[in-house]
């Protein structure tokens, strides 16, 4: 006959649902501080990639003209530590890159190509041609149409107030920067302000970038 056993086991915690689920929380509670906890004190992760700035007035008026028309929603903003993202997008996405970024852009589909380095891959009047009708510069594009960007204007867009908000964010603006703001937006349309957006993807941190690629496996 064999004894019964009394003390904890295996078989304690799969025939109780309610300890399994506690001990199940604990564990993933435990790792997940392990992972995550660091990252708040690591300079990689908490500090911007050198060279990189927050965005300039119209850049950022770009940036929120990429997020209303869904563009987030068809391009990932993260080149993955992989060898064949690498070769195709260039260096790997650092952290630091997106440190001024409220919110982050990182993407998960990819129904068209990743852009976190587009930036002075084609020209200004190369973007214009895409944005307004992709399909005279890639003809097997599903990618939709913008021509009305070319015609609204950004002078009344109060960039002020959104430079304010990022700054209590973080985002060093200074006064004058947030004074000046306005002036940089005159005569300015959606599409100059969308391509100004797209021209800076990925340039400030692409050196820090490269070496940090240099350095590693990749």
């Amino acid at each position: 006959m064999t004894k019964k056993s009394t003390g904890f086991s295996h078989k304690m915690i799969e025939t109780n649902v309610g300890l399994l689920i506690i001990l199940s929380i604990a564990v993933i509670s435990f790792a997940g501080l392990a992972q995550i906890v660091p990252l708040f004190f690591q300079h990689s992760t908490t500090q911007a990639t050198p060279g990189v700035e927050p965005y300039e007035p119209l850049h950022l008026v770009g940036r929120d003209i990429y997020i209303r028309e869904g563009c987030v929603g068809c391009h990932s903003q993260q080149i993955r530590m992989l060898s064949s993202e690498v070769q195709r997008y260039g260096p790997y996405s650092l952290a630091g890159e997106s440190r001024y970024d409220h919110p982050f852009l990182w993407g998960s589909k990819r129904t068209g190509p990743d852009l976190a380095r587009v930036g002075g891959r084609y020209s200004d009047d190369w973007h214009r041609v895409h944005l307004r009708n992709p399909r005279d510069v890639v003809k097997e594009s599903n990618m939709p149409a913008y021509p009305w960007l070319q015609h609204n204007s950004v002078e009344n867009e109060n960039v002020q107030t959104r430079m304010k908000a990022l700054r209590t964010l973080g985002v060093p603006y200074t006064d004058e920067q947030i004074e000046k703001a306005p002036e940089q937006l005159k005569g300015k349309t959606e599409e100059d302000a969308l391509v100004a957006y797209l021209q800076g993807l990925g340039v400030a941190g692409r050196a820090a970038a490269a070496k940090a690629v240099a350095e590693g496996e990749l």
